[in-house]
């Protein structure tokens, strides 16, 4: 099977890679001055004057992810690390560069997306399982599992908009495991609620780490890129400037607020 969006291409092969970034790519247009109506847009445009300058945020990345591989991705606010990643997940679109991604795929970014605050607990667990692509069978077959996990059983019929902030991420989370995938994609999600309950989340990605699924995990914890990972990457400016053993990207690292 083979699926090409853009520069972007999904394939299913017995290779060993399971993601290949090649001269990566990404920029945005911050707004400098409002233009105030058609007529002004247009005399800006005349003048020369564009309204926006163009911000630079991944400058040609280039690197492979093994099949296996639990991957740490680091770098400062603003690096460019959690644009990599929805580019990964499709959320973005490079101007240039190529990518391609040997199995399923599943993010974990920005979760609770999609969630409505007027349903209940148990309305929205259906909804986003939906978005992920469950059926109601197969939503029902993991639905205790889910509020188990998430230990919420006692929210299930109360309205969302109920809930703390903490108590829709747990359930969100809770929710998104259940999704299987050959990569995962995670955003800082092992900082979810409580001490407690981001012990069990420690646990359940120890075990992943043990399955030999492909994990990329973006995070500014560097105790936790040196427990889960076996390699890591250091982003400065769009870069990659360091990559290898996770021991030394962490110490790189906390070198560049030195």
């Amino acid at each position: 099977m083979k699926r090409s969006i853009g520069t972007r291409t999904e394939i299913q092969t017995n290779g060993d890679v399971a993601i290949s970034v090649k001269n990566l790519h990404k920029s945005f247009k911050l707004p400098t001055e409002q233009a105030f109506g058609l007529k002004q847009a247009i005399f800006n445009r005349l003048r020369g004057i564009k309204g926006y300058k163009e911000q630079k945020v991944l400058r040609g990345l280039d690197f492979e992810v093994k099949k296996g591989d639990f991957l740490g991705i680091v770098g400062r606010n603003g690096s460019g690390k959690s644009t990599l990643l929805k580019i990964l997940a499709g959320i973005y679109y490079p101007e240039k560069g190529e990518i391609t991604i040997d199995g399923t795929l599943v993010p974990f970014i920005e979760l609770g997306v999609g969630f409505n605050p007027e349903l209940t607990g148990r309305e929205n667990v259906y909804m986003n399982g939906a978005l992920l692509g469950f059926s109601n069978e197969e939503m029902d077959a993991m639905y205790k599992d889910i509020w188990d996990f998430a230990e919420l059983n006692d929210f299930q019929d109360q309205k969302l908009k109920n809930y703390s902030s903490g108590m829709q991420v747990r359930l969100a989370f809770s929710i998104a495991i259940r999704a299987q995938g050959d990569i995962l994609l995670l955003d800082e999600v092992l900082a979810v609620g409580d001490a407690a309950f981001q012990q069990k989340c420690n646990d359940y990605f120890a075990n992943l780490k043990k399955s030999n699924q492909t994990i990329i995990l973006v995070t500014h914890s560097m105790a936790n890129v040196k427990k889960f990972c076996n390699r890591a990457i250091l982003i400065e400016d769009g870069k990659i400037i360091k990559d290898g053993d996770p021991k030394k990207v962490a110490d790189a690292y906390t070198k560049l607020w030195s």
